[in-house]
């Protein structure tokens, strides 16, 4: 069957990561076949094959007779993230700060992270995120560095954020708002040990924040308790899919 909408794969896995992000679908959520391919208006096997790359990229998880689920983490893996997140974000600092001298690297910098400096109040969660991400990636692409961009990518750091979201109030935004805009004001004015501080003020801070939200939020159970992938197994869960 071709796509309605013209979507391909990376079509499909962009949508799905995205609505993962935005928070459309939650982490535990079921993925239901059905309902997508109508959505998407694509085949079951370019969406099988969206599931396949998803899970291979640690996103969602294949669970026997349940099927595809956005992955929830336990608290131990986003602890694990964040020490690594907060260490690689550090770099991408230092690195942003020191190359923002460069008229290129500082128009895409200020054009990316605009809408941090305005004075609004943050109501809606999902468009916070949004800008959060957008932020974070802002100075992941100013450091200059291809590979510490893909390595960040590879964290799914965001998967953190949308399960607590429920969590963020206005006034938790508004404080990491203004820890972005400590972290901006540093790199933009080229000063390397200043953004390396703020941004581990911030990582560290949001970590904390984290490890104090009740443990329900969080999946139970040992790190890393993935349920291992085959492309026969992830064909019999389907079938099984209403």
């Amino acid at each position: 069957m071709e796509p309605r909408h013209g979507a391909k794969g990376d079509t499909v896995v962009d949508f799905l990561m995205q609505a993962i992000q935005a928070g459309r679908f939650v982490p535990g959520q079921r993925l239901v076949e059905a309902d997508l391919t109508a959505e998407l208006g694509v085949s079951r096997s370019l969406l099988r094959e969206a599931f396949r790359r998803l899970s291979a990229e640690g996103v969602i998880e294949i669970v026997p007779n349940r099927g595809a689920l956005v992955r929830r983490l336990t608290m131990t893996e986003a602890m694990e993230l964040f020490e690594i997140r907060l260490e690689l974000e550090a770099l991408a600092a230092r690195l942003a700060a020191e190359k923002i001298a460069d008229p290129g690297t500082r128009e895409r910098f200020e054009r990316r992270i605009a809408p941090i400096w305005e004075e609004v109040p943050r109501f809606s969660t999902s468009d916070y995120l949004a800008e959060n991400r957008r932020f974070h990636a802002a100075v992941f692409e100013a450091a200059g560095n291809g590979q510490l961009v893909k390595l960040n990518s590879q964290l799914q750091l965001s998967l953190i954020m949308a399960q607590i979201a429920s969590e963020l109030t206005g006034d938790v935004m508004m404080e990491s708002l203004h820890e972005h805009r400590v972290v901006a004001s540093a790199i933009l004015a080229g000063d390397a040990a200043a953004a390396d501080a703020a941004i581990r003020g911030h990582l560290s801070r949001a970590r904390d924040f984290v490890r104090a939200i009740r443990p329900e939020v969080f999946r139970a159970g040992r790190p890393g308790e993935a349920v291992p992938f085959s492309k026969a197994e992830f064909a019999g869960t389907i079938e099984k899919s209403p």
